[in-house]
This record gives structure tokens, sequence and C-alpha cells, in this order.
């Protein structure tokens, strides 16, 4: 056996360089169950990040329906989801270009059934007897802020496709489900200023012959109680996830009251960011099938409902998301730590799996790869907060005796959503290279409960700061990770705990902010409408204590304390986060002397998807922090030109 070549932490030569990183991504969602087929939506960063439908009968290929230059992706709420609906081989589906809604049947053309482009639809329900489509609208023809309902649209496209109203009021909508007779229709519904995850509705019509909706009442929910995932069984009941316990557990409604399925301390949902997630499915007609979340971990369960008992269904998976469910079977989007997200097929019997679609071309040798290491440390105020260790491993390098390797934090998005165990690519690009990577669940994460989800009321720009200091300390006193070589990462709200963390405390000597929130005022008057009162419950309600904490905790407004240097990324194209919250910050850095580079990328959202704006982002991050931490990159990268100060090494990097 060849022996490890001795490098320096950082300078590993590693096969997954970003240019296969980026070729090999093909982001997989979506997966349905239609009669003996199953589809999904997957991304194609090859063909400028656009999305395609695929389908696959049992035993045969995916198979790409929807043509080039078909981008089959919703803008409701600008994050989308609920983008598409198959029934009997015909395909219903949004285009992210025109935002028009499009009928496509088995060797058919695509066909619009909707014709105003200032109209985004998703989360479609399909009325078979009254040959119609109900869906959400986000209506952006009207003046001042759009306006949300819940709309029928008819499969011929006639009246112009402008359809017919059956609900509004609402802030929001989202989860239209039809009965299996189509004499009921169930929603959810909330809002300004909470977010779904703060409290939502349960809603339930009659619907006339006419299709029109009589009798609507509440059934559950309000503030405090999220709802999420109505689903109608087999049998015409219908069920649903809350957290009133506290848990996101699922619940039958029994009248105008619900009767809880399977009381647990774990979640059944999430945070409803997107439209048309769903955590458990009808594989008979008293059998459930779901996955849920505890300390961070999926794992699936078997529910008979006519016994009332639960048995656990074993896999390898530890992150399953997704599910959709069919006759003795559920199809979901699995990944365990050393496989990433994959389209599977499982038993609801047995707990046998096949693998229909991969998000990754081929997994990396198992040499290459560093397993995540679930670990949990003291936080301020005596919390114990909770993340992912992956430590550096490449089979073929071994660092100096001595030494210790740098450190990447990650912090996520929302911020109210979770980093999982699973195998990615973005994390074994830095640990196969030498460098650490520690993935924190700050408080306010979900999957460990509404109590430490509720931990960021008020404390956005704080606990998920401390959580992301607290574990990059803890990881240097023991010794694992080389204290004065730490660096920070996030994008969106995770760019914004990077930046406040380099304005509020010295523990990291670099940051690298992706499209990331830099001043909490601009983003009240710029974002969209879904986030728009987000900082109400982050921050707190308007008024003058807001104010304060706006003018405490924004880092644009705070950048005098920022000395090490930074990059930043940006979509031009972004609408929930505009590039002005990047450019303030940089020539912020840029007039004060701050090493400081801007990379902006045309035809990008909220969210990289294209082939080579992901293959830039990452090479450029990987020579950022080779000049910060001194050392040499085994590859050949284009250089990045600095806006401010004479570059990171001669700042003291």
């Amino acid at each position: 056996m060849q022996k490890p070549t001795i490098a320096p932490y950082g300078s590993w030569h590693s096969p997954l360089s970003a240019e296969l990183i980026a070729a090999g991504a093909k982001p997989l969602a979506a997966p349905q169950v239609d009669g003996d087929a199953v589809w999904w939506c997957e991304g194609r960063a090859a063909e400028g990040g656009r999305v395609a439908a695929l389908r696959a009968v049992r035993g045969g290929a995916g198979v790409v329906v929807t043509p080039a230059p078909l981008n089959v992706r919703s803008r409701v709420h600008e994050y989308g989801g609920g983008e598409m609906l198959a029934d009997a081989g015909t395909l219903y589906f949004s285009n992210f270009a025109d935002n028009l809604v499009y009928a496509q049947a088995p060797q058919g053309a695509p066909r619009a059934i909707t014709a105003s482009g200032a109209q985004r639809h998703a989360d479609f329900a399909l009325d078979r007897s009254r040959r119609r489509l109900i869906a959400v609208r986000e209506d952006h023809s009207v003046a001042g802020e759009a306006r949300n309902s819940l709309v029928a649209l008819p499969l011929t496209g006639e009246s112009g496709g402008a359809g017919v109203e059956l609900a509004a009021g609402f802030d929001f909508y989202a989860a239209p489900r039809l009965s299996p007779d189509g004499a009921q229709l169930a929603w959810l519904c909330w809002s300004h200023p909470r977010m779904p995850w703060e409290g939502s509705e349960l809603w339930l019509a009659d619907v006339g012959r006419d299709g029109a909706l009589t009798r609507a009442r509440r059934i559950a929910g309000g503030p405090g109680e999220a709802l999420v995932q109505p689903l109608w069984s087999p049998r015409g009941e219908l069920f649903v996830v809350s957290d009133r316990s506290g848990w996101w557990n699922l619940y039958r409604v029994r009248g105008d009251a619900l009767e809880p399925v399977l009381p647990m301390a774990a979640e059944f949902g999430q945070p409803l960011w997107v439209f048309g997630q769903a955590m458990y499915g009808f594989t008979g007609e008293d059998e459930i099938v779901a996955t849920f979340i505890e300390q961070g971990t999926s794992r699936l369960v078997r529910i008979d409902l006519a016994s009332g008992s639960a048995q656990p269904l074993a896999t390898p998976f530890t992150d399953i998301d997704e599910l959709a469910a069919g006759p003795g079977f559920v199809v979901v989007l699995a990944a365990s730590p050393t496989e990433a997200q994959q389209l599977v097929r499982i038993d609801a019997a047995t707990g046998a799996h096949e693998v229909l679609a991969r998000s990754v071309d081929a997994s990396p040798d198992a040499g290459m790869v560093s397993i995540a290491e679930a670990i949990s440390y003291p936080s301020a105020g005596g919390r114990i907060a909770h993340a992912f260790f992956y430590p550096p491993r490449n089979a073929g390098f071994e660092a100096p005796a001595g030494t210790l390797p740098p450190l990447v934090v990650m912090s996520h998005g929302g911020p109210t959503s979770m980093s999982a165990s699973s195998l990615r690519l973005s994390i074994q690009y830095w640990t196969s290279r030498g460098i650490a990577v520690l993935d924190v669940n700050y408080g306010g994460s979900t999957g460990y409960g509404s109590v430490y989800r509720d931990l960021l009321r008020g404390q956005w720009g704080v606990v998920d700061v401390e959580d992301c200091v607290a574990g990059a300390r803890h990881l240097a006193a023991q010794g694992r990770v080389d204290g004065d070589r730490m660096a920070i990462r996030g994008g969106s709200a995770g760019g914004f705990t990077t930046l406040a963390a380099l304005a509020f405390h010295d523990v990291f000597k670099a940051g690298a902010s992706y499209f990331g929130v830099s001043d909490l005022a601009a983003l009240d008057a710029d974002t969209h409408k879904f986030e728009s009162h987000y900082t109400s419950y982050l921050i707190a309600p308007p008024g003058a204590e807001r104010e304060r904490l706006y003018a405490e905790r924004s880092p644009a407004r705070n950048a005098e304390r920022i000395a090490c240097p930074m990059i930043f990324f940006q979509g031009l194209d972004d609408k929930v986060v505009l590039p002005a919250q990047s450019e303030v910050m940089v020539e912020a850095l840029k007039a004060r002397g701050i090493p400081v580079a801007y990379l902006a990328f045309e035809g990008e959202g909220h969210g990289f998807r294209r082939k080579e704006t992901l293959v830039r982002t990452l090479e450029a991050e990987a020579w950022f922090y080779a000049q910060v931490f001194g050392f040499e990159l085994a590859d050949a990268v284009e250089p990045v030109a600095f806006v401010g100060g004479k570059g990171p090494r001669a700042a003291g990097g």
C-alpha cells in the first residue's frame, strides 16, 4: 500500500474538482407517483440551471418529458415548490421564464392553459370531475403588494386562463387538497406578520356541483400553532401535521378537533418555505408510511391506523425528504453520510429499496469521504447547540506532525432551516483538501422541536452567531482545528449570521458571504411579500425598539468593526436579497482598506444554478482561503481581484 504524501492542510490534491462537482450536480425534487410511473424534477446545471421533469416506469430509466428551454419551476413566494402535478400520464407544470401553467399530454406538446405572466401559480390539485386545476395564485398585476388566493383553472385554457377565484382574504395560501370524492377542499392559510411556522390555519369547505366553495370554516390553527401537509386518506379522512404539542406530529381531523396519530418527540413536518412538501403518505387504506426527524436524523415508520401500531422501517438513510406514496411503497429523496441525495423507491413491508435517480453521477471513493460526526456543545446562556463536524479526510495525504487544519464554519440559510448529515460534495470539496468543516444547527433550526426553533424569536444575529462562535471555539479548545485559522461562510440568512459573527466577534479570520443580508432596514424595504414581515419575529415588531436593534445588529451599520478579509458572491437577479445588500458591505470594507473581493453573476438569482457559476464560486473561495491562511492550493485556479486592501496575506493572513 502506497504511503500517504505529507503535505500541509489545505494543500492536498483532491479528485473532487469544482468542475466535477458542478457538472454532476443534478438537484432532485418533487417526486410523485402516477399509476405505474414515478415523476420527479431534476436540475441541469449544464443547461443553464434549468429544471426538467422526468418520468420512469417500473424497471425503466428516467426519461426527460419537458423539452428545453422549458424550466419547471414556480416563482410563488420566490422560493417556489409545488411546480408540477402528474395525472394519468399528463403533466401540469409552471414554467419559470413566463410564469404560465402548461399541460403536456403523453406524446403531446406542452400547451399553455394560463395567459398572464403576472399571475404565478403553484401547489396544484386536480379536480377531475370538473376538468380543472386548483392552484395557489400570486397575482402581481395588482397595485402594491401581490395578491394571493386559491383559484380553479380550466384545463381547456378557456376564459384566457384567468380561472375562477375560490378563496381569498388571507395574505397567503398553500396546500389545496381535494377529497377523493371531490366534495370537499382543505387548505392552509395565514396572514402578516406571521410566517407559516409562527401560526397558520387549516380550513375546510364543501365543493358544490358548480365548483364553488360553500360552508368554508376554520378547523384548526391560529397564532402559535403551525400546520403543514394536509392530506386525504383513500377512505376520505383528512389528516394534517401540527406543532401544537411542541413537535410537528401527525393528527387525524375528527369534526372540528385533531386526534393525535403517533405522539412523538420528533418532527413529522418542516417549515413551509416551499410548496409541495410531504413527509407522510398512504400506502394502503389504513396504512401510513412517514418520515420523521429526531435529533437532526431522519427515520421511516410504518403506521397501521386500524390497530394504532407503528413499526420502524429500517433503511440506510439518515436524511429522508419529500415522500410520495403508492400501493405498498413510497418514493423519497434520501441520502446518508456516504451517499448523496437519491430518488429511492422503498417497499413498505420490507424496507428494500431501489435507486431511480441520483443527484450526482458517482459517489467519491470511500477514502475521500469525511463522515459527519454529530456533536453537541455548550453555547451562551447555558444553551446546548448542535452541529455536524467533518474532519479532513483524504487517503492519499497526511499533514505534517503537530499541525492542525483550518476550519470553515457553515451557517445555513432560512434561518428556520436545518443541516443534515448526508453526503454533500460541496462539503467534501473542502475536507478532501485538508480543511475541516463545522455545519451548525444553531438555535432556531428545525429538527429539534419548537422550543429549540423558537430560540431565534427576537434573537436573530445573537443566538445563531453565538452558536457558530461557540462551535468554533469548542473544536479549537479540543485541539481538533487551528484556532488561528478559522473562517465562517453562509448564504442568505446564513450570510447575515456570517457578517454578524465577523462584526461582533473576533474568532474568525476570514468570511465568505453568499447573497447575505447586511442591512435589516433595507431588507424590510426591498424584499418580497413572503418575508416582508419576517423581522417582526426575528428582531422585533415595528417601533423604536426595532429601530434600535436594527442599528445594533445590522452588519452594514457596524462594518467598521470587521477587520478581516472577506469575499462576497451575489446573483444580480436576486429578488429576495438584493445585490445592494452585498455591495454596501464591499464599499464599506474597501473604503477602510480591508481586503475584499466581490463576484457578481448575471442571470443568477437567490441560489446559484449554472455550472459556470458553481465552478467559479468554489474555486474562488478556495483561492481566497489559501491567501488568508497561507497554504498553496494543489490545483491552479483563476485568482480573484481584490477591490480593497493589498490582498489577504498582506493583511496578516
